[in-house]
């Protein structure tokens, strides 16, 4: 009899301990209004993390700034918990990965969005396309479709109707000119921009570059409400944070609006 109350005792001291340290990790799951790690990809991201680091020390707000050079990293990181939040991806990019690799994953607010451009170095207006000419867009799944929805606004080709998000140039329906459609990484068409009569260029590759979207490009997405805007994410669990709130305040400051209008020149917008 004593075995079997000793038992049970161990039993329900296993079971408190449990729950209190189930308690506790819930607690550690809220981020922290004192210090939070933020993942960005380098260019106008970083630069306008860095801006936003500025406000938040002067409130007590510690933020560490982590950049990556690729897509993938910043989600998989969030996921990890190596990261409290990122900002550097579009909707769809982050829906197509929630999808693909099960992440429980939230929208907090947008940020900017970086309006995509038609670049060429032979033509200034796409009209003075030829037959058979070569034209590149991007070949990842969330930016083909921006590059082929832009031809198509311009009146180049037509894609089939109701064609979805990870349309390819194999969803073209008209091609009255017969181009040869390009697919190419995002990063590699600025530097082969002479081989192509006119390329579909991700603003953040253009800018780095040297092109500007108001300056270079012979045909753009809307700047004002422009559709793609990209948005800081964080996980499911934490939407509803204090930092996460004080965050997006900074974010959609005045201060940093300005620093967005006088340090890019149309090429990365307030999507806010």
């Amino acid at each position: 009899m004593k075995k079997v109350t000793k038992g049970i005792f161990a039993l329900i001291a296993g079971v408190l301990v449990f729950g209190l340290a189930a308690c506790g990790d819930s607690e550690s799951k809220t981020l922290s209004t004192k210090e939070i790690t933020i993942g960005v990809t380098g260019g106008p991201h970083q630069q306008i993390a860095e801006q936003v680091k500025k406000m938040a020390a002067k409130d007590g707000l510690t933020i560490n700034v982590k950049t990556f050079d690729d897509y993938n990293t910043p989600n998989t990181a969030l996921s990890d918990g190596d990261l409290d939040a990122n900002n550097y991806q579009t909707i769809p990019f982050l829906e197509s990965q929630e999808k693909d690799k099960g992440y429980d994953f939230d929208i907090a607010f947008k940020t900017v969005a970086f309006p995509m451009g038609v670049y060429s170095n032979s033509i200034k207006d796409l009209k003075n396309l030829k037959k058979g000419d070569k034209i590149a867009v991007p070949n990842d799944p969330s930016n083909e479709y921006r590059g082929l929805k832009l031809f198509e606004d311009a009146g180049v080709i037509k894609l089939k109707d109701g064609v979805e998000e990870k349309a390819t140039k194999n969803d073209i329906a008209e091609n009255p000119l017969d181009l040869e459609v390009v697919e190419l990484e995002a990063s590699q068409i600025p530097a082969q921009l002479d081989e192509f009569a006119a390329a579909a260029i991700n603003t953040n590759f253009a800018m780095g570059a040297g092109l500007s979207i108001n300056e270079d490009s012979i045909y753009h997405e809307p700047v004002k409400d422009n559709p793609y805007p990209n948005v800081f994410v964080v996980r499911s669990e934490n939407k509803d944070d204090e930092v996460v709130k004080t965050l997006e305040k900074y974010y959609h400051s005045d201060e940093i609006k300005q620093y967005i209008e006088d340090e890019f020149n149309g090429s990365v917008v307030p999507a806010f």
